[in-house]
């Protein structure tokens, strides 16, 4: 009985702790789905699109200089930080007739920081809606086609988010108003999200050369 209790404390229970903490680290490492297929971005003159590239995606609406406010925040917190890596790009689809605000954010933006991954679409209002119901998240829109909330959109065109956040259970969305929000919350999924890129593509180039 003694050899038996000694040889489970021994081998059995360290690959026992060994297992449970392997599976928290490859939970942590991934950024849940909540939401497949999300639409494509809308058709543009410049291309964009969200196959192939990590998307920070938003709706700033018809009343630009409301949620101009929203773009410096995401502009210092969550694109200066990651505007240099790969395939990110931060994407606003906007309503016709907002081109002209637009330049002026723009503008006021390229003061701060390269501003070569902020990319705007100006596209129809039912279009707008579209991609956005796509997403099959608990918000909506406002009167103007805005919202405070921005997405993150994978390289499968899949709405990542948290399912176990603290305050929501379900976080489908970031609130851009809210600095401590993109600091304690957005910058760190992005990072997952980075990171779950890079380790496949190691894994890739490992395997291709085995």
């Amino acid at each position: 009985m003694k050899k038996t209790f000694v040889l489970v404390v021994l081998f059995i229970l360290p690959l026992v702790a060994y297992l449970f903490f392997a599976s928290g680290v490859n939970n942590f490492g991934r950024l849940p789905v909540l939401t497949e297929d999300v639409l494509d971005a809308p058709e543009n003159t410049d291309k964009i699109t969200f196959e192939n590239k990590i998307t920070i995606l938003g709706f700033l609406g018809n009343n630009v200089e409301l949620k101009k406010g929203n773009a410096f925040n995401l502009n210092q917190k969550i694109y200066k930080p990651f505007y240099e890596f790969n395939d990110f790009q931060m994407v606003m689809i906007m309503p016709l007739g907002t081109e002209e605000k637009v330049e002026e954010l723009k503008a006021e933006l390229g003061d701060l920081a390269d501003i070569k991954n902020w990319k705007f679409i100006f596209t129809e209002d039912e279009k707008i809606r579209a991609v956005f119901n796509s997403l099959k998240t608990n918000l909506s829109l406002d009167e103007n086609l805005g919202s405070h909330f921005v997405f993150i959109i994978d390289k499968d065109k899949n709405l990542r988010g948290r399912t176990n956040d603290e305050e929501e259970t379900t976080k489908y969305g970031f609130n851009a108003t809210s600095v401590a929000e993109l600091n304690n919350k957005m910058e760190d999924d992005v990072k997952i999200i980075l990171a779950e890129y890079r380790l496949a593509l190691k894994k890739n180039n490992a395997d291709r050369t085995n």
